[in-house]
């Protein structure tokens, strides 16, 4: 059996426990339009890394960071109760700008596309 195969699986099923538990559980304002994009478990199942992406600038970052830390053990326990695990991976929540970027190529693109001009001639 190959070392990170169960780390994998656990790591997918604690990615959509933790989009519940953000969606419908965790009542802070901060925490509100947060898509969690990743979990990474480390093999040994102990330290769980969330990468996660929020809408917006900076400040809406780092609001959603102090609210995801803030809930941090409500999360933990909530996991726990829908999990059957004999230990509850610490998470980390780590911000993932890949949205963002994607988002902000897609708008140049569309930039570049309206300033590009029409060819009439066929």
């Amino acid at each position: 059996m190959l070392a990170g195969k169960r780390a994998l699986r656990v790591g997918d099923q604690i990615l959509q426990e933790l989009s519940f538990v953000l969606l419908d559980r965790v009542t802070d304002p901060r925490v509100k339009g947060v898509t969690v994009t990743a979990v990474k478990l480390s093999n040994d199942l102990k330290r769980a890394r969330a990468f996660f992406s929020v809408i917006g600038g900076q400040e809406q970052v780092s609001r959603a960071q102090a609210g995801l830390d803030s809930a941090k053990g409500f999360i933990k326990r909530e996991i726990s109760l829908r999990m059957s695990l004999r230990h509850t991976p610490e998470i980390v929540f780590i911000y993932d700008p890949t949205l963002k970027s994607g988002s902000d190529m897609e708008k140049l693109f569309e930039k570049l596309k309206s300033d590009e001009p029409e060819d009439d001639t066929e």
